[in-house]
């Protein structure tokens, strides 16, 4: 019986020889299991990827150096060592953690086991089967460009072991690995877009987008915004439907404080019943737009100042607090999308109870002594409350405050310090001490944050809205007007609200060690702004493949004509378009086979019609050696027979080892099928 070749370098050569073919092949697979492990390496455990760094370079020796295998003996305490340390680990062995984990180890230690092909076949499946994996952790265009790497170097490492006699180059084999995956892309774009959709990730949700992100707070103190004015993570993406209102109209709202204990602003924890229904009264048409919110582990759902109706998430339950916070019933820890419209010039809630407003004007006993007498001292310099707030407000301009990212410490009583001493801080140094002003005046008055303004990729059109975008502002409640906005940011530093915080402080790269400003032209801004197109291509990947929704399949065969979207369409039409593409796949493969010349068909044709007549022709006999044995004296054949084959391998070793001549081959195809006709 036939045996297959075996993959072990230590079984067929010595180590003192050039590179051999089966360990150049072992070193190939061995290279394609460590590309297979990468995508793992930053999210298993500590000790796992330098174990099976560690197994890798074992087999790797063993293979180098022509070393018999591991004997069974060493290699089960290994086993047992390190299936102990998942358990250990993750105190459990099943589960998607503690799986890959031991996916990952099997397959290294499989590599220190083989004996026959079919142990090659195992550590094969065992590496598609890691390849699938690296999805639990994320579905970014990266993972899916190493996913392809990956499947290459393993298709290549399969076709290495496969051939029995001369072996391509190593370039050669990766092209031909490529196309090999490059053939299955038709077919996957058909069952991509017509596969019956399940909602929500197909493998559970990417570990990525379920860990928590760093983003808005739900309580506010001096210093906890501009930590956030660094950070590029981009929080959130809108695509308006037409132009984007100017940037001083952008104002994402999102949590609503108004509990002060001296340090730090809280949800203010009022009775819904006491409370009035949300009034609006707004001042033209709303603006209508699009939101792409990536996961950031809370409840707050993000849209313009102020949301018009409760935006529908698909999977989430969407409420609208009284103070217009828009709140899923559960955190959000992977990306969602809504649809929503917003009203930019309002009335908010103008007809609010004095007893619900009595909750926005209370202010802790004992803090900021000299804060509360300058705003009592403003409301008996000032009758009105717009005259209050104008007086404010000018106090910020005129006085030699600052814009800062690094504002001096701050002792106990924050706003007094702030307001008459260091007179530098960041947007929430501003909305603090305003709002306190504010109470001590008599006006009721709140913090809100979010995110204001953004910045528009000009690649793909959509408004980017990073952590550094994050504001603070307060409301004031003013008779006939109800809850109106105020930014007292913008007092001191306009060019913050008209433009993006990057035109108004340096930005910083490189853990800080570079810094710029992207406002003013140089080579490094330039370089900066190519992060355009990486975000819009990981925003197209986000929309059209991510959140590839039921909904937007059949909206897609909604397009294409079928109003009927059941599973039973789906089906057929998938099964049908994929033949369809099966076919249209084969067929170039078909044409570029190499055709079997006929004058050797029909030299096969008699070298098989004298085999069964016990007269086999040798691997080594020429046409010419061939036709002296058949007809030889004591040849089997017939007289006749014997001519007719003499002549037939003559004419064959004539039109295959003669000068070419296309008109003589046709007739002469006519004659060789007349004398194999004979020889029969």
């Amino acid at each position: 019986m036939k045996t297959s070749r075996l993959p072990l370098p230590s079984l067929t050569g010595s180590a003192r020889r050039p590179m051999s073919r089966d360990k150049a092949d072992t070193l190939l697979l061995l290279v394609s299991c460590a590309i297979v492990l990468v995508p793992h390496a930053g999210h298993l455990p500590g000790w796992i990827i330098p174990a099976c760094i560690g197994l890798l370079l074992w087999r790797g020796w063993v293979t180098f150096h022509g070393m018999q295998m591991p004997p069974r003996w060493l290699l089960l305490p290994v086993a047992a060592l390190t299936m102990g340390g998942v358990y250990w680990t993750h105190r459990t062995l099943f589960g998607q953690e503690a799986g890959v984990s031991m996916l990952a180890l099997l397959l290294t230690l499989k590599l220190l086991e083989m004996h026959a092909k079919r142990d090659l076949f195992v550590v094969l499946f065992l590496s598609f089967f890691l390849i699938l994996a690296s999805f639990f952790y994320s579905q970014s265009i990266a993972t899916a460009c190493m996913t392809i790497v990956a499947v290459i170097a393993m298709l290549t490492t399969q076709l290495s072991f496969q051939y029995t006699g001369v072996v391509p180059p190593l370039r050669k084999r990766l092209r031909l690995g490529a196309m090999i995956l490059g053939l299955a892309v038709p077919l996957t774009l058909v069952l991509f877009m017509l596969f019956p959709r399940i909602q929500g990730p197909l493998w559970g949700l990417p570990q990525d987008t379920g860990s928590g992100r760093t983003g808005l707070s739900d309580s506010m103190s001096p210093g906890n915004i501009s930590r956030l004015a660094q950070s590029e993570e981009i929080a959130f993406r809108a695509k308006f439907d037409g132009t984007p209102p100017p940037k001083s109209k952008l104002y994402w709202r999102g949590p609503v404080l108004g509990n002060y204990d001296g340090r730090t602003w809280t949800a203010l924890q009022a009775h819904a019943p006491s409370r009035q229904p949300i009034r609006i009264h707004p001042h033209g048409a709303p603006v209508r737009y699009q939101v792409t919110l990536e996961p950031h582990g809370r409840r707050w759902l993000f849209a313009l100042d102020v949301p018009q109706t409760r935006p529908e998430v698909d999977n989430f339950q969407v409420t609208v607090s009284p103070d217009l916070e828009i709140l899923a019933t559960r955190p959000l820890n992977e990306r969602v999308r809504y649809d929503a419209a917003s009203f930019l010039d309002y009335a908010l809630q103008p007809e609010e109870s004095r007893h619900a407003l009595q909750a926005w004007l209370a202010l802790p006993p004992g803090f900021n002594p000299r804060t509360l007498e300058f705003g009592a001292q403003l409301r008996r310099q000032h009758g009105s409350d717009n005259a209050v707030i104008d007086a404010v407000l000018r106090y910020f301009r005129k006085e030699n405050f600052r814009y800062t990212l690094e504002p001096p410490p701050l002792g106990r009583d924050v706003a007094d310090e702030f307001l008459f001493s260091t007179r530098a801080g960041f947007c929430e140094h501003y909305s603090n001490a305003f709002v306190i002003l504010m109470r001590a005046a008599g006006i009721p008055a709140r913090v809100v944050t979010g995110y204001q303004g953004g910045e528009v990729n000009p690649d793909d059109g959509f408004l980017t809205v990073r952590q550094s975008d994050a504001h603070a502002w307060a409301e004031v409640w003013l008779e006939h007007l109800g809850w109106t906005r105020v930014d007292p940011t913008a007092a001191v530093a306009p060019e913050r609200i008209e433009t993006n915080l990057g035109n108004v402080l340096p930005r910083r790269v490189l853990g800080g060690l570079v810094t710029f400003d992207a406002g003013k032209e140089s080579w490094l801004s330039s370089l900066y702004r190519l992060r355009y197109s990486w975000e819009a291509l990981n925003n197209a990947w986000n929309q059209w493949v991510l959140s590839y929704t039921p909904e937007r399949q059949r909206n897609f065969l909604k397009w294409l004509g079928f109003e009927d979207v059941s599973w039973r369409t789906l089906a057929i039409l998938m099964t049908a378009l994929g033949c369809a593409v099966l076919a249209l796949t084969m067929l170039p493969l078909l044409f570029q086979r190499r055709k079997t010349d006929p004058v050797d068909a029909l030299f096969q044709t008699l070298c098989k019609n004298m085999a069964r007549r016990g007269i086999a022709r040798a691997v080594h006999e020429g046409p010419r050696a061939y036709a002296a044995r058949l007809t030889a004296q004591e040849s089997p054949l017939p007289p006749n027979q014997k001519a007719a084959a003499a002549g037939f391998l003559t004419l064959y070793e004539h039109l295959r080892y003669g000068l070419p001549d296309e008109k003589a081959t046709d007739g002469a195809l006519t004659q060789l099928k007349s004398l194999l006709a004979e020889c029969r």
